[in-house]
């Protein structure tokens, strides 16, 4: 059995770091006027710093006098390489008083110096502790991590954000300048919530923006123009959901750039929207998961009944529900529905229901018959106050079968509702 008494070793080696005898290296870190030399030993900093040892290494074969090394991180300030110092010679790190910027800052100069066990617990640290500031921050943070290839865990949080809060990014100014590899990782993930045309729209955008010669109109573009852009988006063409598109999202936003895409996905992606009776390949990609809460709060309806409602609201009337592609094509969901009133936690009085629903306009009444897997309600556009009903109508799910519902317009009257 083996003690190890490693506290009073950190406290000796701490010492010598302070001690201004035995230095064999002089380390002159950061820029004018902000410079500071500090003295060290080479047998602790080969040792504890692979990038260390090559570097003194190299200034070994030169130093044939044995003459006192001097070397130079110009990028690094004297107050990172403070701390990092007291880490390779004592094991000690404090960030109690460090703000999040130089704790960054030390992350980074440790990914400089090969340091893996301070690049892996400052990675770890930042996006447990420091979460917000990062977000807040979180241009710079993505912009940098993705410069350094082993700061795997910041970019994988950048990109668990980017898929949870894509405004983060797709609105953001410097959309255009995000790097390659972060846009492939982002547009690959399943559960980035956003839409699939919104989706092929900024991958387009970002393509333009790589070559700014190119003309934003497909139809003004060359034979080459295309094979420009296709070279640039060749490694996020195959992550785009193109079957998950509505037909006339194909016929305006895909169909102009066809001579993108491979001619055997062009032709099977053009039959899937005409014959409903062709057969999807093996490798098509599914819809992404939009969250469910993040569109309405219910346990009566599914996603698939709110696409179907949503539909006849914006008048997208559904003339095939057998297409062997529906389970391939992405719902639609254009809104996000706020719960007025909710019969097991408010009750069922109509005093209550008016309390809660009068003139609150575009409300969806839906209600789950008890003793039987149907779903009844209606759609009103306008507000609960007196009569009306243009506009309105009525539907019925059995099974939350989409195929066999029953959605009835309201005419050309005054009296679908009254209040």
């Amino acid at each position: 059995m083996s003690t190890q008494f490693l506290s009073k070793l950190s406290q000796n080696y701490i010492e010598l770091l302070e001690d201004n005898e035995y230095y064999d290296i002089t380390i002159e870190v950061g820029k004018d006027p902000n410079v500071k030399i500090f003295r060290s030993h080479k047998s602790i900093l080969c040792y504890r710093s692979p990038y260390l040892r090559r570097t003194l290494a190299s200034n070994n074969n030169q130093n044939k006098d044995n003459v006192l090394i001097n070397i130079k991180f110009p990028n690094i300030s004297p107050e990172v390489f403070q701390i990092i110092l007291r880490y390779i010679y004592g094991g000690i790190l404090s960030l109690n008083v460090q703000d999040p910027s130089e704790i960054f800052q030390i992350l980074l100069a440790a990914d400089d110096l090969f340091l893996q066990e301070l690049v892996d617990y400052l990675q770890k640290y930042l996006i447990e502790n420091k979460s917000e500031w990062m977000e807040q921050h979180f241009e710079f943070i993505h912009r940098t991590s993705f410069q350094y290839n082993s700061l795997l865990e910041i970019q994988q949080f950048c990109t668990d954000l980017m898929a949870k809060s894509p405004e983060k990014v797709f609105k953001s100014l410097d959309f255009t300048s995000l790097p390659k590899k972060s846009l492939v990782q982002l547009i690959k993930r399943d559960d980035l919530q956003m839409k699939e045309i919104e989706v092929w729209e900024h991958v387009l955008k970002w393509g333009l923006a790589q070559n700014p010669t190119l003309l934003p109109d497909p139809n003004d573009w060359s034979d080459d123009d295309f094979k420009t852009m296709e070279n640039i988006l060749q490694n996020c063409l195959p992550w785009i959901r193109f079957f998950s598109l509505s037909s006339k999202e194909f016929l305006q936003k895909v169909r102009p750039y066809k001579k993108l895409l491979k001619r055997e996905i062009y032709e099977n992606l053009l039959n899937s929207h005409l014959d409903s009776d062709s057969e999807p390949t093996d490798n098509i990609l599914y819809p992404r998961n939009i969250k469910f809460k993040s569109i309405i709060d219910s346990k009566i309806v599914n996603l698939n009944i709110i696409s179907a409602i949503s539909k006849w609201i914006d008048k997208i009337y559904i003339i095939n529900y057998n297409s062997k592609f529906d389970h391939l094509r992405e719902l639609y969901l254009p809104y996000k529905f706020q719960l007025l009133l909710s019969g097991s936690r408010d009750g069922f009085t109509s005093k209550k229901f008016h309390e809660l629903c009068d003139g609150k306009p575009n409300t969806i009444t839906l209600i789950k018959v008890k003793g039987a897997e149907e779903i009844i309600g209606g759609y009103n556009p306008l507000k609960w106050e007196s009569s009306g009903g243009y506009g309105s109508f009525i539907f019925s799910f059995k099974n939350k079968d989409i195929k066999n519902a029953i959605i009835s317009n309201m005419g050309e009257t005054n009296q679908g509702f009254y209040c």
